[in-house]
């Protein structure tokens, strides 16, 4: 079962985010034992990032897989890898730009160019937290977080003549790309506890997101659905190797 926990971990480090899903579904059930609970990990959050002036949060949909890995009774490691996922903000101000060192757009004649200014980076988010069961299959987390940006730019879209124009300045070398924070989180699991997961999680950066920009914490409101795979068919498996043995 190792191998093929390691054969995921190196593919999903990957960027190819389709293929990484499609292997993650193939395995489902070689990963999934009565102590290792295996699946998908998706959802939305609400990303900000602290010491600007803009107060918008950024939505943005995320994608990737997880491990429930049974340590003592009803407490478990919950860890696993988004990888398609993101941080950053909306509304950037005028000040927010200068305080980036970001450029203003201007049209011909001098004048500010009318739009809408934001931040975003692509992250590998990896979460190593201590989760606890509880008998009616509600659970609470907390731990910490581990993120690795891979791609980072400021955004400008506008309207251009009724047409939708975006320009992207990429700024990686700007940026610590790596963080670490705390993450906690609870929720509930369907069908006694056997189900789909649904639950909420809240992040808070502890290094600032940009080199030269002390107080640029990234934090992050997630709503969380986690989707078992392949739990089905490694369980009828244990149950029909079980019956061989009796036999």
């Amino acid at each position: 079962m190792k191998k093929y926990i390691f054969l995921v971990l190196f593919v999903f480090g990957s960027m190819a985010s389709q293929s990484q899903i499609l292997i993650t579904l193939l395995l489902g059930d070689k990963l999934n034992s009565e102590s290792l609970e295996f699946g998908l990990d998706g959802g939305v959050n609400w990303t900000h990032i602290s010491g600007l002036e803009t107060k918008s949060f950024a939505r943005k949909w995320n994608l990737g897989f997880y491990f429930n890995i049974q340590m003592k009774n009803q407490w478990f490691l919950h860890t696993g890898v988004l990888v398609k996922s993101n941080f950053g903000v909306d509304h950037l101000t005028d000040n927010d730009m200068n305080t980036l060192g970001e450029q203003i757009y201007e049209t011909l004649d001098g004048d500010r160019w009318e739009g809408d200014y934001s931040h975003r980076m692509n992250t590998f988010q990896v979460p190593a937290m201590i989760k606890y069961k509880f008998k009616n299959h509600m659970y609470v987390a907390l731990g910490p977080q581990f993120n690795l940006s891979y791609k980072s730019w400021n955004q400008f879209d506008s309207d251009v003549e009724g047409s939708d124009a975006t320009l992207k300045s990429y700024n990686r070398e700007k940026i610590n790309r790596f963080d670490v924070g705390i993450a906690a989180g609870l929720g509930y699991t369907l069908f006694k506890g056997t189900g789909w997961t649904f639950g909420a999680k809240y992040y808070y950066g502890f290094l600032d997101v940009f080199k030269d920009v002390s107080g640029t914490k990234n934090s992050s409101i997630y709503a969380v659905i986690n989707i078992p795979v392949g739990a089905g068919k490694a369980k009828k498996k244990r149950e029909e190797s079980k019956l061989e043995e009796q036999n």
